[in-house]
């Protein structure tokens, strides 16, 4: 059975993002032995959350992110609200299109999450 995961955030609401990381973390514990991946797909104004600014949630992020949560931004927001690549947490990944992305990663099986 698969258990991969995408969680999609696009609200520029830091509550709203540490609720998508409760989720993250609750589903990590709620399957103890299992093998999944979970994404996290962020477009819209959420892409200004994902800069070095926000340190408490960078720090949050980045713990995540090392026990395997991929966060994957849209670069079409990101030109949209003037964040630069180089303003971003180290370990985000730029992808094309948010969109597209979490549909390429449902036609992969991946469950859907917006939290």
């Amino acid at each position: 059975m698969y258990y991969d995961l995408v969680v999609h955030v696009d609200d520029n609401d830091p509550g709203r993002l540490n609720f998508a990381f409760n989720n993250v973390a609750n589903y990590k514990a709620g399957l103890p032995g299992e093998e999944f991946r979970v994404v996290m797909v962020a477009n819209g104004p959420a892409v200004r959350l994902f800069t070095r600014d926000n340190a408490e949630l960078a720090a949050r992020g980045a713990g995540l992110m090392a026990e395997g949560l991929s966060i994957r931004l849209c670069n079409n927001a990101l030109k949209s609200f003037n964040v630069s690549p180089a303003d971003l947490w180290e370990g985000c990944e730029v992808v094309p299109a948010g969109v597209v992305e979490i549909v390429k990663l449902q036609r992969e099986g991946f469950a859907y999450l917006r939290p």
